[in-house]
This record gives structure tokens, C-alpha cells and sequence, in this order.
């Protein structure tokens, strides 16, 4: 099912104006018998809290490394239905083209929701990369198997970087512009912190 609906992924820039952002987190809930996603969205450029909404589910699919927006996608869908104001660009805690099988979550679900989507990773899945510069906003070439697939990203000077990757509908210098701007203080976006904050409420 990767193989196939990565033919799907638009790799260049085909986002409107941008209004609102979104981050994504999703983790167990439930001693495990349930998983639970959160959605935050904020708005761009000044990344105020927009809207917000959090779903469970019962967990369906298995903790699987590669496979791992199956398990998620589902609760994410659900979340995002509950939203009031949709987002015109989601920036997902996970792997986009930087996937052993070039479809990470970030791909998938710009895919089945037709928003443009970018993924933001806390680590590195796949690729190997030249060292990075200290200062704030450099980067290098993520590569995997001679194939450019993402880039290792500087947020914050002297911090360990971010890994970013196409989702869908946009290039990954674009990708990596809107990283930046919604990541002004700290290593990982704003939409990501109020993700994980959203996600571990009562």
C-alpha cells in the first residue's frame, strides 16, 4: 500500500496562502488499549492558538517500525474532523519522504487529506548527512541511497538538528522555510510543542 499511494506524493509547491498551521502527536493512552492523537492549530505567521482537539480510538494496528502511520492515522483523522478551523499546512512529529519506502506518516496523510504537509523528526530514520554549521537556519542534504530525501536542519544554534522531509504538495526548500518560522525560540516547532502539550492533558 506504500509503494502505491507514495506515486501519489506531489513534491513541489502547490500550497495556497498560508493562515494556519498545524502539529500532530499521538501516543498510548489507556495502559495501551487506546491510542490518542492531538491536533493544534495556530496561526501563521504569529502562531497563536487557533483551535485544538483531541480523539481516541481503540489501538488497531501493532507497534511496527516503518508502518507506524497506520497505527496513527486513523485517530489523526479523527481529530482533525473535529477541528473548526482546518489548517492549510500540517507539520507532522515524523518522517515524510525520509522513509525506508519514501512514504512516512507525513506523506500519508497529506495524501488522504490533500493538505500540504511536511514532516519534522526528532531522529534520524534513514540517510546519512555532512555536519552542520552551529548557527541557527543552516542545513545539509539528507541523503539515503544516492537520493536526496530530506534535510538535517539547524533550529536552534548549537542544538542537535531536526529532520525534515517532504510530506506533500510542496518543495523541501519550502518545507524547510516554513520549519524555521514556526520554530523561533526552540529546536522543535511551536505547532509540535503545543501538540505534545495538548496531548499529555487529562
Amino acid at each position: 500500500m506504500q509503494n502505491t499511494l507514495r506515486r501519489r506524493v506531489v513534491v513541489e509547491d502547490r500550497l495556497g496562502v498560508v493562515r494556519y498551521v498545524a502539529g500532530l502527536d499521538v501516543g498510548p493512552a489507556g495502559e495501551g488499549a487506546l491510542v490518542r492523537a492531538a491536533v493544534a492549530v495556530l496561526s501563521f505567521p504569529d502562531l497563536k492558538t487557533a483551535d485544538q482537539a483531541v480523539t481516541r480510538r481503540p489501538t488497531s494496528f501493532p507497534y511496527i517500525p516503518g508502518l507506524l502511520s497506520f497505527r496513527e492515522i486513523p485517530v489523526l483523522l479523527d481529530a482533525l474532523d473535529k477541528l473548526g478551523v482546518l489548517p492549510d499546512l500540517l507539520l507532522c512529529d515524523g518522517q515524510g519522504l525520509a522513509h525506508p519506502r519514501r512514504f512516512g506518516l507525513a506523506c500519508h496523510l497529506g495524501v488522504l487529506t490533500d493538505i500540504p504537509s511536511i514532516g519534522v523528526a526528532k531522529s534520524l530514520l534513514v540517510g546519512e548527512h555532512e555536519p552542520l554549521p552551529l548557527a541557527r537556519g543552516s542545513w545539509q542534504p539528507l541523503v539515503h541511497k544516492g537520493e536526496v530525501v530530506g534535510a538535517a536542519l539547524r533550529t536552534r544554534a548549537g542544538t542537535t538538528p531536526v529532520y525534515v522531509s517532504i510530506g506533500h504538495k510542496l518543495s523541501l526548500a519550502t518545507a524547510i522555510e516554513y520549519v524555521l518560522a514556526c520554530a523561533p525560540k526552540y529546536r522543535l516547532p511551536e505547532t509540535t510543542r503545543a501538540a505534545h502539550r495538548l496531548a499529555s492533558g487529562p
